[in-house]
C-alpha cells in the first residue's frame, strides 16, 4: 500500500487549501446567519438559497475545484477514491465547504447512482444539471414507521399502472428536500413486497419535486440547527404518478443500487469527520494557548496537554483507516472492501464526536455557541453516528465477516474446536 500524494493530488491539495483561506473560512460566519435567519423550521416554503453561497460556487467552478468525488473524467476529476480522500477531508474543515464545491450529499451519492445506473435520458434531465451545479436533489429512503436501518423494513409503495408508476409512502430524514432548488427526489419503495428474495422487493424511482402528491409536513432541526436552506423534512407521497421511465435499472433493483451509492458515500463523509476533527484540534490548540487559568496557560496544564495527544493519535489512526478502506475499494471494489468501509464508518464519526467535544471544552461556554464552528461539527458528526447506517449494523457486519474469516481459517489448518 502507497498512500503517497501524486503530483495531481497535490496540486489539487494546494488549490483547495488556498481557497478555503481566502473564501470560505471568512464567510462561514456571514453562511451561518444566512442559514439561521430562515423562516420557521416547521415549514421550508420560504426557504431561499443564500446569495454568497452562489457567488463562492462561482469562484469555485473557475478555480477548477469542481465535481472532485466523480472518478469518471468525463464528467468529474478522474480521481480514485484514495486520491479524492485528502481533498475531501479539507472540505470536511468547514460545515459550509462541500457544497460549494459541488461535492456534497446528498447530490454526491445520486450523481453518482444516476452516472452509473442512469439511462440517457435520465442523465439528461437530472444528472447533467446536478453536474453543472443548476439544481439540487434528495434521497427519500427512511421511514419513520419503521426501523430502516433495516432497509427491508421500507413499507413505502411503488406500484405499475399502465405507463406510469404510482407511489405512497411516509418518508423522513430527506435531506435537501428543504431547498428551493430541489428539483428530484430519488424514492426507494417496494414495488414487489411478495417477492421471495426480500432484497428483490424494493426499487428506486426519480420523483420530480413539484409532482402532484409530494408533500412537506415538516421540517426536522438536528440538535436545533435546521441546516436551512438544505433542511431534512418529513415527506408525504400520496398517488404520486410518474412516468414508467422514471424507473432507474429497473424493478427490484433498489437494494441493489442502495448498497452501490452508500459505499462511496460512507467514505466520503469518514473523510469529511477526518477534516472536522482536525479543524477541531487546531481550534484547540489555539484556544489553550491564548488563555490563563490558575496561573498559568491553559496549554501547560497537563490534562491539556493528554486531550491534545489523544485527539492527534485518534485522528491519524482514523485516517490510516479511511486511506486503507479507499484503497481496498480502488483495488478490489466497493463490495470487497465492505468491511474496511464498515470499520471505517464506526470510527471516524465517534472520533470527531470525541475530539469536537475535547475542543468544545477547552472554549467553555464560547464552545457551544455559534461564534465558533464547533456545536454544528458536533452535531453533524454525532448525526453520522446513524446516518448511512448506525454503528450497530456496521458492527454486525464487520462481526459476521470476522467469524467467517475465523472460520474458514481454521478449516484451512485442519483445526476444530473440541
Amino acid at each position: 500500500m502507497d498512500f503517497e500524494h501524486s503530483a495531481k493530488v497535490l496540486a489539487f491539495r494546494e488549490k483547495l487549501e488556498t481557497f478555503m483561506v481566502a473564501h470560505i473560512y471568512p464567510a462561514e460566519e456571514a453562511l451561518m446567519r444566512g442559514s439561521t435567519s430562515q423562516p420557521a423550521w416547521t415549514s421550508p416554503s420560504s426557504w431561499t438559497s443564500i446569495e454568497l453561497t452562489e457567488d463562492l460556487k462561482d469562484k469555485a467552478k473557475a478555480a477548477g475545484l469542481w465535481n472532485l468525488f466523480l472518478p469518471d473524467a468525463e464528467h468529474g476529476a478522474g480521481l480514485t477514491n484514495l486520491e479524492y480522500a485528502p481533498l475531501c477531508e479539507i472540505m470536511g474543515r468547514s460545515p459550509f465547504a462541500p457544497e460549494i464545491f459541488n461535492c456534497s450529499a446528498p447530490d454526491t451519492g445520486n450523481m453518482e447512482l444516476l452516472a452509473r445506473f442512469g439511462t440517457p435520458e435520465q442523465k439528461s434531465t437530472w444528472l447533467d444539471p446536478l453536474l453543472r451545479g443548476e439544481i439540487r436533489s434528495c434521497f427519500a429512503m427512511t421511514e419513520p414507521a419503521v426501523a430502516s436501518s433495516d432497509a427491508t423494513n421500507v413499507e413505502a409503495r411503488i406500484e405499475r399502472d399502465g405507463d406510469d408508476y404510482v407511489i405512497n409512502g411516509l418518508k423522513w430524514f430527506t435531506s435537501g428536500i428543504g431547498d428551493p432548488r430541489c428539483k428530484v427526489i430519488i424514492f426507494m419503495g417496494k414495488s414487489d413486497p411478495g417477492h421471495a428474495d426480500v432484497y428483490r422487493q424494493q426499487s428506486m424511482i426519480l420523483v420530480p419535486r413539484d409532482a402532484a402528491g409530494v408533500r412537506v409536513t415538516r421540517m426536522l432541526d438536528v440538535f436545533g440547527f435546521t441546516e436551512a436552506p438544505h433542511g431534512h423534512g418529513e415527506v408525504t407521497f400520496e398517488n404520486v404518478r410518474v412516468p414508467a421511465a422514471n424507473m432507474i435499472l429497473g424493478e427490484g433493483k433498489g437494494f441493489e443500487i442502495a448498497q452501490a451509492r452508500l459505499g462511496p458515500g460512507r467514505i466520503h463523509h469518514c473523510m469529511r469527520q477526518i477534516g472536522a476533527a482536525e479543524r477541531a484540534l487546531e481550534l484547540m490548540c489555539q484556544r489553550v494557548t491564548q488563555r490563563v487559568a490558575f496561573g498559568k496557560p491553559i496549554a501547560e496544564q497537563s490534562v491539556t496537554l493528554e486531550r491534545i495527544a489523544e485527539a492527534r493519535v485518534a485522528i491519524d489512526q482514523a485516517r490510516f483507516l479511511t486511506l486503507h478502506a479507499a484503497w481496498k475499494m480502488d483495488r478490489s471494489g466497493n463490495k470487497e472492501a465492505r468491511k474496511e468501509i464498515a470499520m471505517i464508518k464506526v470510527v471516524a464519526p465517534s472520533m470527531a464526536c470525541r475530539v469536537i467535544d475535547m475542543a468544545i471544552q477547552a472554549f467553555g461556554g464560547a464552545g457551544v455557541t455559534q461564534d465558533v464552528p464547533l456545536s454544528q461539527l458536533y452535531a453533524w458528526a454525532r448525526s453520522l453516528r446513524i446516518a448511512d447506517g448506525p454503528d450497530e449494523v456496521h458492527r454486525n457486519q464487520i462481526g459476521r465477516q470476522e467469524l467467517k474469516r475465523s472460520g474458514a481459517a481454521a478449516a484451512s489448518h485442519g483445526r476444530t474446536n473440541g
